[in-house]
C-alpha cells in the first residue's frame, strides 16, 4: 500500500513552506468555506469526521472545542501545542519546516469556530529553524489577508502570536505549556478546572496539536464522510509515524490509522539492519509502554493499543533489535524523566530518582535480586498519584521492561555484570 499522503502533500515540494506553494496546493481553499459556516455546525463536521488528538491523548477535537463557551466574557485563547518533545517523535517538527500554513490554516478556522481573536504558537526552543520558518508564515498570512482585522472581508478578526519555550518537556503538557507563557516555571497545574474553563490567563482555552490542526482544512474541504473512511472505526485518518531505532528506513510515514505494526517496520522501514530480529517495539514515543516481537500484528491505533495495555501516543515509533540490553533501555528512559521532572510531585520527583539509581545498580552489575520487585512497586506508586502524566510516562515503560524481560534483569544480577557486549549494542546504547 503505498503511503496515502494528506498532511504530508509537501514530501518533495520545492519550497513547501512559502504561502505561494500551499496555494497551488489547494491551501487556504477552507478557510473562506468555514468562515462562511455557523461555528456549530464545523464543530458537528470534525466530531462526524472523527478526528482524534494527534498530540498523545487522542482525545476526540470536536468535542474539545464544543466545550468553550463561545459567549464567555473573557477573551478566548486557541494555543497550538508544538513543543515537540517526546523521545522518538519529530512528524510536528516536518509539518511546522515543510507546510506550515497547513497548521496555520487549521489554527485561524480553529479560533473562527470557538471564538478566539488571539492565538499563541509554543514551539520548542530546540527548533529555532522551525520558529524562524513560522514567523515568515505569519508575515505571509498578514500580508495576504488571512490574518489580522477582517480577515476574508468576514468581520472576524485574529492575532497569531509565534513563543518560543526554553526546552523543557514538561511544557508539553498543556497546562505547563499555558504557565510557561505567563512567564511562569512550566509546572502543570491541577486539574480541574481545565483549560476550556480557565485556561491561559485564566480564561477559556484549548489547546490542540501541530498535526491536528493540519488536518483541520482538509476535513473542511472533502467533508466528514471522507475523513471517516480513512482507518478504522472510532480510530478515522491517517497518522503520521514516526519510524526510528534499529531500523533500516527510518522516517516519517503517512498512513491510515490501524496498519499493523509489522508492516509499518517490515514494508516500510525495511525492517532490521543486519539480519537481526526485533526485540521490542516502543509504539507511541518513549513514555509509551513497549511491546515483544510477539505483539507486532497488532493494530497500530488509539483504541487496539490501549486494549493490550500500550498506547499510540505520538506514533513515535522506536524499534530495537536483539542486541540491546534492556535493562540500560530502562536505564536510559529513567535518566530523561529524572532529568525532565519539574519536581512538583513527591512521587514524581523521587520516583523518577530511584528508578534511575536501582536500574544503574543492576546495569552495572551492583543490583540485587530484590530490586526487581522494588523496581516494579515503585511503578505502581507513580502511575496515577501526580498532577500530570510525567510520573506515569516513566513509571509505564519500565514497568513493561521489568515485566516482559525480567529474565535479563535476573541475568545481570547473578552475572554481577551487563551480558550484553557494548559496543555491538544500537543507539540504546
Amino acid at each position: 500500500m503505498p503511503e496515502l499522503r494528506i498532511i504530508r502533500s509537501y514530501a518533495g515540494v520545492q519550497d513547501s513552506h512559502k504561502i505561494e506553494s500551499y496555494i497551488q496546493r489547494g491551501g487556504y481553499q477552507a478557510l473562506p468555506k468555514a468562515l462562511g459556516m455557523d461555528p456549530d455546525d464545523i464543530i458537528d463536521l470534525i466530531k462526524r469526521a472523527g478526528l482524534r488528538g494527534r498530540g498523545g491523548a487522542g482525545f476526540p477535537t470536536g468535542v474539545k472545542w464544543g466545550f468553550i463557551q463561545r459567549d464567555s466574557k473573557k477573551p478566548i485563547y486557541l494555543c497550538c501545542n508544538a513543543d515537540e518533545s517526546e523521545p522518538g517523535s519529530f512528524k510536528d517538527r516536518e509539518i511546522i519546516e515543510q507546510d506550515p500554513h497547513q497548521m496555520l490554516e487549521g489554527i485561524i478556522i480553529g479560533c473562527y469556530t470557538i471564538n478566539s481573536h488571539k492565538s499563541y504558537i509554543y514551539i520548542r526552543g530546540e527548533m529555532p529553524y522551525g520558529a524562524g520558518v513560522l514567523e515568515r508564515a505569519l508575515e505571509e498570512a498578514y500580508e495576504n489577508g488571512y490574518l489580522g482585522k477582517n480577515i476574508l472581508n468576514s468581520g472576524f478578526d485574529l492575532d497569531v502570536v509565534v513563543f518560543r519555550g526554553a526546552g523543557a518537556y514538561i511544557c508539553g503538557e498543556e497546562t505547563g505549556l499555558l504557565e510557561s507563557i505567563e512567564g511562569k516555571n512550566g509546572e502543570p497545574r491541577p486539574k480541574p478546572p481545565f483549560p476550556a474553563q480557565s485556561g491561559l490567563f485564566g480564561c477559556p482555552t484549548i489547546v490542540n496539536n501541530v498535526e491536528t490542526l493540519a488536518f483541520v482544512p482538509h476535513i473542511i474541504n472533502r467533508g466528514a464522510e471522507w475523513f471517516s473512511e480513512i482507518g478504522t472505526p472510532k480510530n478515522t485518518g491517517t497518522k503520521i509515524y514516526g519510524l526510528c531505532g534499529q531500523i533500516n528506513n527510518p522516517g516519517l510515514y503517512e498512513l491510515p490509522l490501524g496498519i499493523p505494526l509489522r508492516e509499518l517496520i517490515d514494508e516500510y522501514g525495511g525492517g532490521v539492519p543486519g539480519g537481526r530480529k526485533v526485540k521490542a517495539v516502543s509504539p507511541g514515543g518513549s513514555s509509551a509502554p513497549l511491546l515483544t516481537a510477539d505483539e507486532l500484528d497488532l493494530k497500530m491505533d488509539f483504541d487496539t493499543l490501549s486494549e493490550v495495555g500500550s498506547m499510540l501516543g505520538t506514533a513515535g515509533v522506536t524499534v530495537i533489535d536483539d542486541s540491546t540490553c534492556m535493562v540500560r533501555v530502562a536505564q536510559n528512559l529513567a535518566h530523561f524523566y529524572r532529568d525532565e521532572s519539574c519536581g512538583q510531585c513527591v512521587q514524581c520527583r523521587e520516583g523518577t530518582w530511584w528508578l534511575e539509581k536501582m536500574l544503574t545498580m543492576i546495569e552495572e552489575g551492583r543490583g540485587r535480586m530484590e530490586y526487581i520487585d522494588t523496581l516494579l512497586d515503585a511503578c505502581s506508586q507513580m502511575r496515577g498519584t501526580t498532577i500530570c502524566a510525567l510520573a506515569d510516562g516513566c513509571a509505564m515503560p519500565v514497568e513493561s521492561i521489568v515485566k516482559k524481560f525480567r529474565h535479563e534483569f535476573e541475568e545481570h544480577i547473578k552475572l554481577g555484570k551487563c551480558p550484553f557486549e557494548r559496543e555491538h549494542m544500537g543507539e540504546w546504547s
